[in-house]
């Protein structure tokens, strides 16, 4: 079994911001200068460029180092079928040489996370392949 660089408790904070993001749609309330309560708060579901959970992400991801980056991005691949647990230094691998492409690692890294539809799903999924239990972490981190 693979030790990981990030904790269990982080990769959860991820799930549950990137479920949060994924649930994003196209603007839908053309009215948006009207009282948000008598909307049924509908804005918080658009996606826009100044989506505060996109901006909390990319900050939480992008502050985390090289390794933590590098298994979540193994982590995702796994939990996306890429590979097996047995695999897991193969995939590693290759996540290594993926990012040593990048111009800006720790920004491209943050990029392809969250351009990757379901990131959360697939990060738990990942979790689980390993046998790691994510589901009773704190949602917040300890950073």
């Amino acid at each position: 079994m693979p030790e990981l660089s990030i904790s269990a408790e982080k990769v959860t904070f991820i799930i549950e911001k990137a479920r949060e993001f994924d649930v994003k749609e196209a603007a839908s309330d053309t009215d948006s200068g009207s009282n948000a309560t008598d909307d049924d708060e509908i804005d918080v579901l658009e996606d826009t460029n100044s989506d505060p959970v996109a901006s909390e992400l990319t900050g939480f991801i992008g502050a985390m180092n090289e390794d933590e980056q590098l298994d979540l991005v193994t982590l995702m691949w796994l939990g996306r079928g890429d590979g097996t647990v047995e695999e897991w230094d193969d995939l590693r691998a290759r996540a290594i040489e993926a990012r040593a492409e990048y111009k800006k690692p720790r920004h491209e890294t943050v990029q392809y996370l969250l351009g990757e539809p379901m990131l959360g799903d697939l990060l738990a999924d990942g979790l689980d392949e390993l046998g790691i239990d994510w589901t009773d972490e704190r949602t917040t981190p300890v950073v």
